[in-house]
């Protein structure tokens, strides 16, 4: 029987392997070398360093993360251990794409009509682009790995930086010809237009969180939405008082993509170990039963399924001590039932505590005719 050691924040690891052995959950950030010296599969998302400190003398054999990104894993260590590795690329899409149009929803009332740039077009930002196409939406993209073969809307960094709103859906990577971290750095975040809409969903440091601090220090009136930080869990309080909109890492966080994560692992680990393909059905997954949301305009309907507003309140409240403004990064918050945390804790605590979120294909739509196809195209019911 195998020992399996899995972040606590993963969804379905009982029904998909809990008959291969014995499984304990820890906090993802928790995780230690003691933790899995003896263990056979390690299973992780985003906030667990996966490398030798982590993995040397442990009987690791596979380690799956179900995270789109990879920047967390050493997986050229991975490699030379002979440990197996699998990911989960594209599990989470949908709801990186319903994220951001709730952030357009509530802070650009015309993203219909404006022009929307993307900064890596893989997996989610692909997503993203194809969503967007397919409501009519101007779209420009960068993308340094793809050429106009690949996608016509592709354009160079300058002409990219002149979308009347810019999302972020990069890699971080400090090497190679196209490093992105500190992509937008004081240079580049200077010479946004006033009043662009910048959303970062990605990867923290792909912005330059420091400069993008002094710069709306200055009375910048350029809008932000953040999910992601540098670094995180550590969040400069400071910053997030400065942006329209932010969330704890969260832009992912649908039941179904956490779902579909595992799933990927389950089935990478199934064909590597038995050479077979995993049949969900047998594994009795579960279904979900969608309801009926009713909206007469596009940003309402979508709102209705999901606010992306009730995560930034969230998270304001989780940072914030009673009766006082917000104060540094590493200072400690006080929650109201007295207890007291760091800025970093509560950021886990709100990740841990998230509540269930669905995707746009849980629900029904009841909309006025000419809305129809719109919302079928986001994947309505």
């Amino acid at each position: 029987m195998l020992k399996i050691v899995a972040d606590q924040n993963m969804l379905m690891v009982d029904e998909l392997f809990g008959h291969l052995g014995s499984i304990e959950y820890i906090p993802g950030r928790q995780i230690t070398t003691a933790d899995i010296a003896d263990a056979d599969v390690l299973l992780v998302r985003s906030v667990t360093r996966v490398d030798e400190p982590l993995l040397k003398g442990s009987s690791v054999a596979f380690v799956g993360s179900a995270t789109i990104g990879t920047d967390h894993v050493d997986q050229d260590y991975l490699q030379q251990r002979g440990i197996r590795f699998a990911h989960a690329p594209g599990c989470n899409a949908n709801a990186v794409v319903q994220y951001d149009l709730s952030v357009l929803s509530n802070l650009q009332s015309d993203w219909l009509n404006c022009t929307l740039g993307i900064v890596g077009c893989g997996n989610v930002g692909g997503r993203v682009y194809r969503m967007l196409k397919n409501l009519g939406v101007k779209c420009r993209v960068y993308d340094p790995f793809l050429t106009l073969a690949d996608n016509p809307d592709l354009v160079d960094f300058d002409t990219l930086l002149t979308a009347d709103i810019i999302c972020l859906h990069t890699p971080l990577t400090t090497d190679g010809e196209f490093p992105t971290k500190h992509l937008f750095n004081a240079d580049v975040l200077a010479r946004l237009a006033e009043n662009t809409l910048l959303i970062n969903a990605g990867r923290g440091a792909v912005i330059d969180n420091a400069a993008l601090l002094s710069l709306l220090e200055t009375g910048s009136k350029l809008r932000v939405a953040l999910d992601v930080w540098e670094p995180e869990p550590n969040v400069n309080c400071q910053l997030l008082e400065r942006v329209q909109l932010a969330t704890p890492h969260i832009a992912g966080y649908s039941r179904e993509g956490k779902v579909r994560g595992t799933e990927m692992l389950a089935e990478a680990f199934y064909q590597w170990r038995e050479g077979r393909t995993l049949d969900l059905k047998e594994d009795a997954l579960t279904e979900f039963e969608g309801i009926s949301l009713r909206g007469e305009s596009l940003s309402k309907i979508i709102l209705a399924s999901y606010d992306v507003a009730d995560d930034d309140r969230r998270m304001r409240e989780a940072m914030m001590c009673e009766g006082s403004e917000r104060e540094a990064s590493n200072s400690p918050t006080e929650r109201k039932s007295g207890s007291v945390e760091s800025v970093a804790e509560a950021f886990d605590r709100l990740r841990k505590e998230y509540p269930q979120r669905h995707e746009f294909s849980y629900f029904s739509a009841e909309v006025p005719e000419y809305l129809r196809e719109k919302v079928r195209l986001l994947g309505f019911i």
